[in-house]
């Protein structure tokens, strides 16, 4: 695991740790009453998960709210939801993305596609809380949890209704996840499993391990191309390599006009596969 990856996987287990004594898990359950269920998430042959984010550690800061904050991160996940993203991804960590678990309520509570918390989630209380807010689906990284962890945590979002995208870096990675995640996901939705090209010892992109886990991919999962992913003509190369989704952040927060390239990325996607 590299130094950044433990960094924030201890700062995600001390802020749950925090979260949990602040509210026990039997009082975030009971939230669920009033939480409407999740939503499945519809693929169509090559699809963008479209991610709202305040910054990342590889580009600084993104976006600035000049006003209220939930306005920000709404309209920009509206703007997605008119360019035909097939779910949106929302950062909840707060000390290097500038997340908050609030953006993640606020969002799915505005838009009507699948919303996914994108965090370093290391407990099942995360899993809760995520769908207390909202969310249809978590981001889990296999690299900062083991064979056991990875096994609850999944198995949990499926009992939950909840799609999970598993993040790999490596081939190693993909075998583990092919190993021990082998709980069917929920009824209704897919397996995803992305690879991040994003090297996080230099923070710099490796579009070459696109093409190199391509076909390490765990049977019946649906591929997802993460970072890197700056213009129409990336989504396009990663559709050609057989990739089926794409996660996309930081290009998306710093366009003009986050829904006409998000649409250019889905039609170039198509175009490919």
């Amino acid at each position: 695991m590299s130094d950044f990856l433990r960094t924030m996987a201890q700062g995600s287990a001390d802020r749950c740790e925090a979260d949990a004594a602040a509210t026990p898990l039997a009082e975030l359950q009971a939230r669920l009453a009033d939480v409407p269920a999740p939503w499945p998430l519809h693929l169509s042959g090559f699809d963008v998960l479209a991610e709202v984010k305040l910054a990342a550690p590889s580009v600084g800061v993104l976006r600035v709210p000049e006003g209220d904050r939930s306005e920000l991160v709404v309209g920009q996940a509206s703007a997605y939801g008119r360019g035909g993203a097939a779910a949106i991804s929302v950062l909840t960590e707060p000390e290097r993305f500038h997340g908050r678990l609030d953006d993640l309520q606020a969002v799915a509570r505005a838009v009507a596609v699948p919303v996914m918390r994108k965090d370093f989630l290391v407990d099942p209380y995360q899993i809760w809380q995520a769908r207390a807010a909202g969310a249809s689906g978590v981001l889990l990284i296999a690299a900062i949890l083991d064979d056991d962890a990875m096994a609850r945590l999944d198995a949990l979002a499926g009992e939950l209704g909840m799609f999970v995208l598993w993040e790999a870096f490596d081939e190693d990675d993909l075998r583990r996840i092919a190993r021990v995640v082998r709980v069917p996901p929920a009824p209704g939705q897919p397996r995803l499993v992305g690879v991040n090209t994003r090297n996080l010892r230099t923070l710099q992109v490796d579009p070459d391990r696109l093409e190199g886990l391509a076909s390490r991919m765990p049977p019946g999962a649906v591929a997802v191309a993460e970072s890197g992913m700056a213009s129409a003509a990336d989504v396009g190369r990663a559709a050609a390599l057989g990739y089926r989704m794409a996660l996309v952040g930081s290009a998306l927060m710093a366009s003009d006009g986050p829904e006409a390239l998000l649409r250019s990325m889905i039609e170039q996607g198509r175009a490919r596969c």
